[in-house]
């Protein structure tokens, strides 16, 4: 399998702390299903912070960032049933994904972390074997 992109971002969490005190800036940067998870969790900076991190990465891994009609919140976390975060691919990130690398076969790896002061994430785009 062949790695397209890779994406690292980190985030100093006072910056979201502080940012996050915008409500403009929860819904320009993430989507109502961010937004709505986000209820369930105690610590607002950080689960906000690693996915601000995640979508950035997202785009870097892309080599495209936030250009050609490529927002934050066309970018979704989710997390699977054991609590690993995952995007959310719709159609629209499709399309990007077939214009960058002219295929929509793609794996996407996603890590996430956070310490007291940051956050950080790193994403692998790779092409899935044709069989």
């Amino acid at each position: 399998m062949q790695i397209l992109g890779t994406g690292v971002d980190i985030v100093k969490n006072s910056r979201i702390k502080e940012s996050l005190k915008n409500k403009n800036f929860i819904s320009r940067i993430y989507t109502n299903s961010e937004i709505s998870f986000s209820k369930k969790i105690k610590n607002k900076t950080s689960y906000y912070a690693k996915r601000f991190a995640a979508k950035e990465a997202f785009a870097k891994a892309l080599g495209t960032g936030f250009r050609n009609d490529l927002n934050f919140k066309d970018i979704s976390i989710t997390n699977n049933k054991v609590g690993k975060p995952i995007f959310v691919i719709n159609e629209k990130l499709k399309k990007i994904i077939k214009k960058q690398f002219n295929t929509t076969s793609l794996n996407f790896f996603l890590s996430i972390s956070d310490e007291k002061k940051y956050s950080i994430a790193f994403v692998i785009l790779q092409k899935k074997n044709d069989r």
